[in-house]
């Protein structure tokens, strides 16, 4: 008999792709979606329960069904995608305590998954070339994304050591990019000229969409625990990226993208969180070598051919006149606040 497989977060695009391209696995004999709102899209063969993590309500929907395996992908990176900072952080960290605590409670629970990021690494001046996944941040996190990420973790390991009987598996996925997927790397990139940070030109590594799914279901179905980076192989650096899609750059002063970054999250358009900012000026390299001889994973995409599926997928020339004048009105009010201008 297969798994009986919880995901939670299908209301994200990753969560509920991945949600069905489980359902499709011959090893699976079922796939319970869960999230507080229903998904936009199809969830092939799986089935959905609206129930919200942060509820204790959801050890009963964990017990009713009789599941074995949890695949924790509600982690949130992007805050307009929570509503906000608070409910990002509400739901990021109180629910994956909620969660844990109701994986713990139910006997049946034999594996756990949890989707974490590169962002656990944070991104500074200290960094290494590249991070192994026995390493921490150089500079701990005061906050957002990464300190999330970090406290996730460390629940997650609590967990691990309350019930050795599971097998936990912890993914630090690089920064996903691809044609059909919304993200905060996304969002940047979709923009009608690309604010950078005057002085900097980050190496950036990528994990295409496809290779974040098939990660994700290898980890489910196989018996491999622990702890891995995922990444596509090799780099490009932000001045590379930009050049490709044919977009403009603007050098702005450190100071100034905070405002810039401002204007954006109240329109949507694009998430500039103080971690993003940090990784445009710094960047971030994740070492695979686990990835490829523990995980046993070998992603299809490296990172320039992930970034060139997503570049193809934009139609060169063609912007969104509200898109623009809302960049341009962020730009300009960026850098009057700062007493900058752009550079060219």
């Amino acid at each position: 008999m297969g798994q009986v497989v919880l995901v939670t977060g299908v209301a994200g695009d990753l969560g509920r792709r991945f949600a069905a391209q489980l359902s499709r696995s011959p090893e699976i004999q079922r796939v319970i979606g869960v999230d507080v709102v229903p998904p936009r899209g199809d969830l092939a063969g799986a089935d959905f329960v609206r129930a919200d993590i942060r509820n204790p309500v959801i050890a009963k929907v964990i017990v009713r069904e009789r599941v074995d395996t949890v695949v924790h992908t509600s982690v949130q990176a992007t805050q307009a995608a929570a509503g906000g900072r608070m409910s990002t952080k509400e739901l990021n960290v109180i629910g994956t305590m909620q969660l844990l605590a109701a994986c713990q409670q139910a006997p049946d629970v034999r594996k756990l998954v949890l989707k974490s990021s590169g962002a656990f690494y944070g991104a500074s001046n200290r960094d290494p070339a590249m991070f192994t996944e026995d390493m921490t941040a150089k500079r701990l996190p005061g906050g957002g994304f990464a300190k999330d990420v970090n406290e996730v973790e460390s629940y997650t390991r609590g967990f691990a050591r309350r019930r050795p009987d599971v097998d936990v598996t912890t993914l630090r996925l690089a920064n996903v990019i691809g044609p059909q997927i919304t993200s905060a790397m996304t969002g940047y990139f979709r923009l009608p000229v690309i604010p950078t940070v005057l002085g900097f030109n980050p190496r950036l590594q990528l994990l295409h969409e496809n290779d974040a799914l098939d990660a994700l279901e290898h980890a489910t179905t196989s018996n491999v625990t622990g702890t891995y980076n995922v990444a596509g192989d090799g780099v490009i650096t932000l001045s590379q990226a930009i050049r490709r899609l044919g977009r403009l750059a603007v050098p702005m002063p450190a100071a100034a993208v905070p405002a810039f970054g401002s204007a954006f999250r109240k329109r949507r358009y694009a998430d500039f969180s103080p971690g993003f900012v940090a990784y445009l000026t710094y960047g971030r390299g994740l070492d695979t070598g686990r990835m490829r001889s523990m995980l046993r994973f070998e992603p299809s995409f490296t990172t320039a051919r992930a970034f060139a599926d997503f570049a193809t997928a934009l139609a060169p020339g063609v912007l969104d006149p509200q898109r623009v004048r809302a960049t341009e009105a962020a730009l300009m009010g960026a850098l009057t606040a700062r007493g900058g201008e752009p550079r060219g």
